[in-house]
């Protein structure tokens, strides 16, 4: 039987007096790959930050790996990811290796020793994103997609079972969109990682996931990609507030 990762039961959330999020429930389970989908402002970011334990919701229960996210202790099972624009000063004088052990503080705590075998995760972490030849380079000499590998190499290293990637192809060429998203179904289907993925490319990466959220306020949909290929096009444009353009 699949574990629940992440269960989310009647969440809100609120800013001063503009409501963000509004009765938010459903789950995550092992080995679940789902694209969260909504319009600019429909409160994504606001949710991930809830799940990563960075806010409180006004209301609502959250249970991460079993226990409720308030005494929930080992955050370093869940990697994070960001928009690169927003997440890292590409210039900063590191190599691709020291980017990636860095990761280890999350699991280690910041006055920590890194262990003996740090730099055969760092090895390890590298190889899984394909980006094991480029350890000594200066993370600002890569493309935007060789960097956004080696952020998740960097989430990657401290060996998590979730991870949250936050439309993580902003940045890479449309070429290199389709190599991105294949890495991270392998690394789903190889070793297992449960993700959530923040996309509006949910026709380039939809043969990849498995499940498919469409949040704007509150939960409009969330099943089966299959099942969501069967909503009306007149559905989704009400969920999302406006006309938009279903491809497959």
């Amino acid at each position: 039987m699949k574990k629940t990762l992440i269960e989310i039961e009647n969440v809100s959330f609120q800013y001063d007096y503009t409501q963000v999020l509004k009765n938010i429930s459903f789950r995550v389970e092992e080995g679940d790959f789902l694209a969260l989908l909504g319009p600019n402002g429909s409160g994504k970011s606001t949710l991930l930050k809830i799940i990563l334990g960075l806010l409180k919701p006004m209301s609502g229960d959250i249970k991460l790996f079993g226990e409720a996210s308030a005494t929930f202790k080992h955050r370093e099972w869940i990697g994070y990811v960001s928009q690169k624009s927003n997440a890292f000063n590409s210039g900063f004088p590191a190599t691709v290796q020291e980017v990636v052990k860095s990761g280890l503080t999350k699991k280690l705590g910041l006055f920590k020793r890194p262990p003996r075998d740090a730099k055969a995760k760092v090895q390890e972490a590298l190889q899984a994103v394909g980006m094991e030849d480029f350890m000594n380079r200066n993370i600002g000499e890569l493309s935007g997609g060789q960097q956004q590998r080696v952020f998740i190499a960097r989430a990657l290293v401290s060996e998590p079972s979730l991870l949250i990637l936050d439309e993580p192809t902003v940045g890479i060429d449309h070429e290199n969109v389709q190599s991105f998203y294949d890495m991270l179904a392998k690394l789903n289907r190889e070793q297992g990682i449960t993700m959530i993925l923040v996309t509006h490319d949910v026709d380039t990466v939809s043969n990849r996931i498995s499940h498919v959220a469409c949040l704007n306020q509150t939960i409009h949909f969330h099943g089966y990609k299959n099942e969501f290929d069967t909503i009306s096009q007149d559905a989704l444009d009400a969920w999302y507030g406006h006309s938009v353009r279903k491809i497959h």
